[in-house]
């Protein structure tokens, strides 16, 4: 079986994508849908931006 390679994004991009949800009221589904980008990962993603938001550590750069 093969594996599937994970995609990586910009944490600009994902800062982008909370914001579309948090700031403008966009609903998740309608952010996955638009840019292809899973539910899941937007989910994960609004998570580590609440962490970050309460002093935790949030989204990580990407290193490549």
């Amino acid at each position: 079986m093969a594996t599937r390679k994970r995609k990586t994004f910009e944490p600009s991009l994902k800062l982008e994508v909370v914001r579309m949800i948090k700031e403008q009221g966009q609903s998740i589904l309608n952010v996955s849908e638009s840019m292809g980008i899973g539910q899941t990962a937007i989910r994960r993603w609004l998570a580590q931006y609440g962490a970050e938001q309460s002093g935790q550590s949030g989204i990580p750069p990407v290193s490549g």
